[in-house]
């Protein structure tokens, strides 16, 4: 059986509904062998969609490592990174290098990262901002798609997705932001009238949400991710046993009842603040 894939955006490529994420083992330095059993994993059982970023760790190189052993495999993955550089020079600078090290010729996502602040808003679009280089490396055709990047503030993200010639957002989807709001109603319905992707984080919360005794698993919180309008949901593995279980979600998905769903926003509904501790604003 083959992952189930969703339009990238509203006419953009089809990915696999379930992405291996940037975080567990692949945010690590040092861990060669762990990251590529992961790497190879994700890509036996069908997973198109890896992400990837600037900050995290030894990420890019792990990628890069898997990509001068496996290049023939480019064609069929979408391969995603990041800057969270403010300024024209530092993006253009981070994107050379992450080219360099992931052994790629271009990106098919680059995302400007972790915008939390109004701070943040005025240096990148500001004159020598880093907006400007991001609009140059798709025009270039070193990137195919952009994206914006957050999970500290909805107004903050909003207003990017309102006004940035950006792709795709990535943000949080669970049902600790269900019961919050700004995320899944205001971004994603500022998403949604643009035609841009989305990508769900956050699904999992590390830890924090699961609770088997509870009846709230890591099938679960997928489900609910992939309940909502996005178009691939992220996690982090550490292990070739994780993407197994990711992958499996992803090729026997099935929707959430709305009496499910209602549920499982209940019960989170007392520790939403609590759990949705990635957030500087609520």
């Amino acid at each position: 059986m083959t992952i189930t894939t969703r339009l990238f955006g509203k006419s953009g490529p089809a990915v696999t509904q379930v992405g291996l994420g940037g975080e567990g083992v692949l945010r690590t330095y040092g861990r060669s062998p762990e990251a590529k059993a992961v790497i190879e994993q994700a890509a036996s059982q069908g997973i198109t969609y890896f992400d990837s970023a600037q900050a995290y760790a030894g990420s890019q190189g792990y990628f890069g490592n898997f990509w001068r052993s496996h290049a023939e495999l480019r064609s069929g993955i979408f391969q995603t990174s990041k800057s969270a550089a403010r300024n024209f020079s530092g993006a253009k600078i981070d994107l050379v290098q992450s080219l360099e090290t992931m052994s790629l010729e271009s990106l098919d996502l680059w995302q400007i990262h972790d915008v939390r602040t109004r701070q943040d808003i005025e240096e990148i679009e500001g004159p020598g901002g880093a907006l400007r280089a991001f609009v140059e490396a798709k025009e270039a055709g070193m990137v195919r798609f952009l994206g914006v990047t957050g999970h500290h503030s909805p107004r903050i993200l909003e207003y990017a997705v309102k006004k940035w010639p950006v792709d795709a957002v990535l943000m949080p989807v669970n049902p600790a932001e269900a019961v919050l709001g700004g995320f899944l109603d205001r971004v994603m319905a500022a998403a949604k009238d643009r035609g841009l992707a989305v990508i769900a984080m956050k699904v999992l919360g590390g830890s924090h949400y699961i609770s088997p005794e509870g009846g709230v698993t890591a099938e679960m919180l997928l489900r609910f991710a992939l309940s909502q309008e996005i178009s691939t949901a992220i996690v982090g593995c550490s292990s070739p046993r994780e993407v197994q279980a990711l992958a499996a979600v992803g090729r026997n998905f099935q929707p959430l009842a709305e009496a499910e769903e209602k549920n499982l926003v209940e019960a989170f509904r007392p520790h939403a603040r609590r759990l949705a501790f990635y957030r500087e604003e609520i």
